[in-house]
């Protein structure tokens, strides 16, 4: 089988050099900018629609936690 070379039409400038672009990867192997990716099981993410809602939930329940603590420790402190 002989390799057939396929010669496309260049539409850029000879002075554009792309051989120094980076090429960024799509999918698990993309490198990780800062943030942190969490993922959802199917049953919770079909409640949240976005990101947002869940962070909405999260931040009640440490309010809520963080208030049931400090009562505890009210009560524990009586005793």
């Amino acid at each position: 089988m002989n390799k057939v070379e396929l010669e496309t039409e260049d539409d850029l400038r000879p002075e554009y050099d792309l051989s120094s672009l980076r090429v960024r990867k799509v999918g698990p192997e993309r490198k990780d900018f800062g943030g942190s990716i969490v993922y959802l099981e199917p049953d919770v993410a079909e409640i949240f629609p976005d990101s947002r809602s869940v962070n909405e939930a999260l931040r009640f329940l440490i309010k809520i936690t963080k208030k049931d603590r400090s009562d505890i420790s009210r009560i524990n402190q009586n005793f």
